[in-house]
């Protein structure tokens, strides 16, 4: 089933606009309100991505990162390594 880019448009603006009202309202570290917000601003996105693709074979110049991808970046870095100055 497609969805219509403009209706998951208009979902994720108003995921966005929902994380605003969270986040001004944070009542601290780890609100969960503010978590449900970002998750709902991820879940918008994507949808919106993929109906963008499937009705236009396009995409937005936006990525969303989960912690997946973090834990696999940290994994790729040596500590141990020395990093090289260059002066140019």
């Amino acid at each position: 089933m497609s969805i219509d880019p403009r209706v998951a448009l208009s979902s994720l603006t108003t995921a966005l606009e929902e994380h605003l009202i969270a986040a001004s309202n944070r009542r601290g570290d780890g609100d969960p309100s503010v978590e449900a917000a970002f998750f709902a601003v991820a879940d918008a996105f994507e949808v919106y991505e993929d109906a963008l693709y499937e009705a236009y074979n396009e995409v937005t110049p936006l990525q969303v990162f989960d912690d997946e991808d973090d834990e696999d970046e940290e994994a790729d870095v040596d500590e141990d390594e020395d990093l090289e100055i260059v002066e140019e």
